[in-house]
């Protein structure tokens, strides 16, 4: 019970860390949209090659099995709203005191 309750803290912070990367990517997505940032940007092509890197196979079957709704990509809120069901699962299940 001790390793359990040793490994859950360390899982926690790393979904919760790539909560993070999904709402960064999210408003990265929203400032490429609407040319917040400069596309051209070998910096800003870099970060969003990594965040893409970072989220599209989590993407990818999800918006395989979500219907089309035109131009709005819903995934980034499925992953958000599994990741949270996820922690609360570990939370709950694991019997430690966080």
């Amino acid at each position: 019970m001790a390793v359990v309750c040793s490994i859950v803290p360390v899982v926690l912070l790393a979904l919760q860390l790539y909560s993070y990367v999904i709402i960064a990517s999210a408003i990265f997505s929203w400032l490429y949209a609407f040319n917040v940032i400069n596309p051209r940007n070998q910096f800003v092509g870099m970060i969003g090659q990594t965040l893409y890197a970072l989220t599209e196979p989590v993407y990818r079957p999800i918006r395989n099995v979500l219907p089309a709704m035109g131009g709005l990509d819903l995934s980034p809120i499925v992953v958000l709203l599994l990741l949270i069901l996820i922690q609360n699962l570990i939370t709950n299940l694991s019997g430690c005191y966080l």
